[in-house]
Order: structure tokens, then C-alpha cells, then sequence
């Protein structure tokens, strides 16, 4: 008996490729919207990987990852299927924002509902006609304003299988990382799908080696749930690195306004009492030393050098644990 078909948003998912236009509302101007949905599957039955990215609109890095993958034919799987999301907000990205034009964010918007503002109902369907099919779900972010994320991935931290796969991903990083209310890994996680979270660079920004950790790490996914034959590209990756495992984090905070100047890089150790930037004013009348709180990793930098009191400065793990 052959496999079922796949169908979403009216369209028979056959073999090979097929592109989705997922269309749910037209710009003030009566202009079309439509979000192009990649989809690749085998002949040979297996899992689905959903892969996503721009559900903040200004987070473009993840947009890119995405876009490599399917340019470089990686989501063209050998079993099961690829779906490939590499816009999901359309809107912010035309207009190189993160909410939606309601004034929402997306991520604090699902499940969404039919008849509620526009991101919900845009939720909505992302949850009813695409969600269902996925088995395993990875997500790309970046970090927000100009705040610099570490490339790291981020998971569910009482599921199993989720920690064994940010293992495989293979960046520094791993955050055990409870979910958000209304989060679309909040909300997908309930019904059962596999999601990790991958954040590296900051919004409107390209990064060479964010996006690679990306591209490296969904090639070591896809291996290994046997999606798709890697054995080749993995001979020329290096090995990643032995992943620190972060269970809670902190932000360091700006005690005055002023300039700000990082004295550490990025993913670099600090201890306690250790300096990690200045804060001076315009005017030369003072330069205050940060120094760090407790001991930790740095995962986020600002890079934002104008900063007001309380300002988050650098992203800090606490406690962090070497993965054995």
C-alpha cells in the first residue's frame, strides 16, 4: 500500500519538489502577499524536518542559513521530508522590522486563532496546515536590537531526545532553555514535535560564521535522523566543539548611561570581579569600569554603543557545565 500524500493549503505534496504559496492577507494596497513554501520529499518514507526562519523580520542571518541550504540542494532529503520556511515574517522582512503590522510579535502570538489580529491568524494556519506534518522542527533566530548571540541552541531542557540532538547540531553552546508563553516552540513542543532553537548574530546583520554553525549544524541533524546521506560533507567539517551545557544566565546591566566599549569577545570565560568593558560619557568627565558579577560565559554581547541605565550590556551563563 503506498504512503498518503501529504496535503497543505490545498496542494498535494507529490515527490520531488513543490512550492507552497502561503497566502493569508494583502497589504494596504490590495497587493498579494505570498510566503514561498520549499517543500522536498523522498520516495522513501521517513520523518519531516521543518525548518524555519524570519519569524522575527529584522532577523535576516537565520534567513540566509536557510537560504544556503536549499540553494546548495541540502533539504533534498533521501527519506521522509524537508519543508523549508526561510521567510516566515514576510511582513517585518519587507519592512525590515520584527512584529508584524499589527504591532505583534509573531512568537508571543500561537497557537493564533482564526478570526484574532493579523499574526494570530497568521499562527493560526502556520499551526493547522503546516505544524502537523513536522516531526522535528528547527528554528533560527538571532539576537534582537543589537545584541550579538554566540551562535547556541536552545531546547526544552526536560526532553530527552531534544538534548541529544543539540549535542549532534554541535554548537559551543547549548541552553537548556525553558520556553516562552505562546512561543512557537512553546506551542509546538505541547503537541509533541522535537523543536531546537538555534540564535547566533544580532538583526539586520550577515555573519560568515553564524550562518556556517547553522549550515554545519543542520547537516550533522539531517545525518543523523537519516534524511539525507552526509557521509561526504562531514569528512571536511571539523568536529564541533565539546558543548557547554548553560541550565540559567544572566544579563550584566548599565549602572550609568554613556558610551560602552567590550573589553572580552564574545563566547570568551570571565570570572568574578573580572573587567568586560567601560562605560564612559561624551564629555570626558568619567569612565566607569564593568566588571563581571559572577563567573560565566560570555553568550551576547551589545553592540549598541550608546547605552542608557539599566541597559542589557553582555549575556552571562551561570554555572555552566562541561557536557560529558
Amino acid at each position: 500500500m503506498s504512503e498518503k500524500s501529504p496535503v497543505i493549503f490545498d496542494t498535494i505534496i507529490g515527490y520531488g519538489k513543490t512550492v507552497v504559496n502561503f497566502e493569508i492577507a494583502k497589504l494596504h494596497t490590495r497587493t498579494p502577499l505570498s510566503i514561498p513554501i520549499i517543500i522536498e520529499r523522498a520516495k522513501e518514507p521517513g520523518p519531516t524536518v521543518l525548518i524555519t526562519s524570519g519569524i522575527h523580520g529584522d532577523e535576516v542571518n537565520g534567513v540566509e542559513i536557510v537560504r544556503q541550504l536549499i540553494t546548495k540542494g541540502y533539504n533534498k532529503p533521501d527519506r521522509g521530508m524537508v519543508i523549508c520556511i526561510p521567510i516566515v515574517n514576510v511582513f517585518g522582512f519587507l519592512n525590515q522590522e520584527r512584529k508584524f503590522p499589527d504591532g505583534r510579535d509573531l512568537n508571543r502570538s500561537f497557537p493564533g486563532s482564526e478570526k484574532g489580529s493579523l499574526a494570530s491568524r497568521f499562527a493560526h494556519f502556520i499551526m493547522v496546515e503546516i505544524v502537523p506534518h513536522a516531526n522535528y522542527i528547527i528554528d533560527f533566530h538571532t539576537g534582537g536590537s543589537s545584541r550579538f548571540n554566540f551562535s547556541q541552541i536552545r531546547y526544552n531542557p526536560d526532553d530527552k531526545e531534544c538534548e541529544r540532538l543539540a549535542q549532534v547540531f554541535g554548537t559551543k553552546f547549548i541552553l537548556r532553555s525553558n520556553t516562552r508563553d505562546h512561543s512557537f516552540r512553546d506551542v509546538a513542543s505541547s503537541l509533541g514535535k522535537k523543536v531546537l532553537m538555534f540564535e547566533g548574530g544580532k538583526s539586520m546583520h550577515l555573519d560568515r560564521i553564524v550562518t556556517k554553525s547553522g549550515i554545519d549544524g543542520m547537516i550533522r541533524i539531517l545525518h543523523h535522523l537519516k534524511i539525507k546521506d552526509f557521509s561526504k560533507q562531514l569528512q571536511n567539517l571539523s568536529n564541533p566543539p565539546e558543548p557547554i551545557i548553560i541550565d540559567s544566565s544572566g544579563w550584566v546591566r548599565a549602572k550609568v548611561s554613556g558610551m560602552f566599549r567590550s573589553d572580552k569577545a564574545n563566547g570568551s570565560y570571565v570570572e568574578k570581579g573580572e573587567r568586560i568593558g567601560t562605560i564612559t560619557d561624551p564629555f570626558g568627565d568619567f569612565e566607569k569600569i564593568v566588571k563581571a558579577p559572577w563567573d560565566g560565559y560570555i553568550i551576547c554581547v551589545n553592540h549598541n554603543p550608546i547605552v542608557n541605565q539599566g541597559d542589557a550590556l553582555m549575556h552571562l551563563s551561570k554555572q555552566p557545565t562541561v557536557s560529558e
